[in-house]
């Protein structure tokens, strides 16, 4: 497996806001729930200006409408064998 992309919001994304800090979850070798789980403990645990960029092996279906549910936006673009999605307050 190659190392986790860089977590940064480039031209991959049309909506992902570039300008706030980011934060990181590589989530590719976790078994589910796990992903999920440790990305919604993520999102309440960090400031509200702060972009979570999670890094997975596959897009994370079950986790859209939870994070729709909580008020956030959200992203995914696929980067190599990796899928990516950024995750931020709307």
């Amino acid at each position: 497996m190659s190392p986790p992309p860089r977590p940064e919001i480039d031209d991959r994304f049309d909506e992902a806001p570039a300008d706030r800090p980011l934060d990181h979850l590589d989530a590719r070798e976790l078994p589910p729930p796990e992903p999920l789980r440790q990305t919604l403990e993520r999102l309440a645990g960090i400031d509200a200006d702060t972009v979570l960029v999670q890094t997975n092996d596959r897009a994370p279906q079950h986790l859209y409408p939870r994070l729709a549910e909580r008020g956030y936006a959200y992203e995914t673009t696929e980067s190599g064998d990796a899928v990516v999605t950024a995750i931020w307050e709307a």
